[in-house]
């Protein structure tokens, strides 16, 4: 047998593998549910009650989705001109390193226009982390996946040293936490009395201007043309390496962006353990989008509700919250062989 390639995909081939690879996920998750002893429809309809059954349930989705649209768009961006970026968590803390620098006094602004400094700020410096990596793969041919790969841990081994040493609240009680940002670098709430805030509005925003850039820009054409064929695009006149250093810039400053409003929107201050891993997850979601970046909030929300509502259904159904972990993983695998189906069809010779 052998692959071979489509070269126009009907609507229908770009659509049921998708779609199977999704239904498949959720039968294996059923499995092991029974596996574990419970009600396999039982347990689905907790996830779903627990991600999304209420208001509350609902907001603290959207709430777990902000941070994965920007890392998730982060990843779309940039796996769709074939640089991967595999560095989204340190980009992250980048951004809520900025934050946390510039917010918590060193500027006593008003809150608007401090906010607006802090989001660039935070753009900038998860755009300059990145470029390294750029620079490195485009004049030495370093490979950008082991760059951004280890940049995390560097990344992370630097923001342990700062909230050990300068960075420290005196006033945490010996906890390895930044101060808390003042009242005016605090995102604004969507709704009083909720946790939802207005980074979800610039998640969403930004998923919107992105996918203009690639849809309606010259320098959407370009990415896609270097991330189709890069031997072509040059050969057509398209410079390449500036496109992934552009590429690379726009990528790492959304990522950072997932950090500023972490800390503007929820946490108020930085620590280790500000991300879960939601520049990993992102990939997940950039992935489940086909990166397509309206595609990355219907993915993120997804995500984002798989896991609030294994918290709910953990609890309810006492069924280890891994489960979660497996249908995220078994969806990301499935949706690579059904974009691999999409692409090319299984010939026997």
């Amino acid at each position: 047998m052998r692959l071979e390639p489509i070269t126009n995909p009907s609507s229908a081939r770009r659509i049921f593998p998708p779609a199977l690879a999704i239904g498949t996920t959720v039968v294996i998750a059923s499995l092991l549910a029974m596996i574990a002893g419970a009600n396999p429809f039982s347990v689905l309809g907790l996830i779903l009650n627990g991600a999304f059954g209420s208001k509350f349930a609902l907001l603290e989705t959207l709430n777990r989705a902000t941070p994965l649209i920007f890392t998730g768009l982060a990843a779309a961006v940039a796996f769709r001109a074939k640089f991967w970026n595999i560095g989204a968590e340190a980009q992250l803390y980048a951004g809520a390193l900025m934050t946390v620098l510039l917010g918590t006094g060193l500027l006593p602004w008003p809150s608007f226009p401090l906010l607006v400094t802090l989001a660039i700020a935070a753009v900038l410096a998860g755009a300059v982390l990145l470029l390294v990596p750029a620079l490195l793969k485009t004049r030495f041919g370093v490979d950008e996946v082991v760059t951004t790969l280890l940049m995390n841990f560097i990344f992370l081994l630097f923001i342990s040293l700062l909230l050990e040493g300068p960075l420290k609240d005196p006033m945490g009680m010996g906890w390895p936490k930044s101060a808390r940002v003042i009242s005016e670098a605090r995102l604004p709430r969507i709704l009083d009395g909720l946790r939802l805030h207005w980074g979800f509005i610039l998640a969403l925003v930004s998923a919107v201007a992105i996918w203009i850039i690639q849809t309606r820009s010259t320098l959407g054409y370009e990415m896609r043309a270097v991330g189709l064929n890069r031997e072509a695009a040059a050969f057509a006149g398209i410079p390449v390496n500036r496109v992934l250093v552009k590429t690379a810039l726009l990528s790492g400053g959304l990522a950072a962006l997932a950090g500023f409003s972490e800390v503007a929107g929820l946490k108020a201050s930085l620590t280790l353990d500000l991300s879960p891993g939601f520049g990993y997850t992102g990939i997940i979601v950039a992935m489940l989008a086909l990166l397509n970046p309206l595609g990355v909030i219907v993915a993120a929300l997804f995500v984002a509700g798989v896991f609030v509502g294994a918290d709910s259904m953990s609890r309810a159904a006492e069924v280890p919250t891994y489960l979660a972990d497996i249908m995220l993983a078994m969806a990301l695998l499935l949706m690579v062989l059904a974009i691999l189906l999409t692409r090319f069809r299984v010939v026997r010779d």
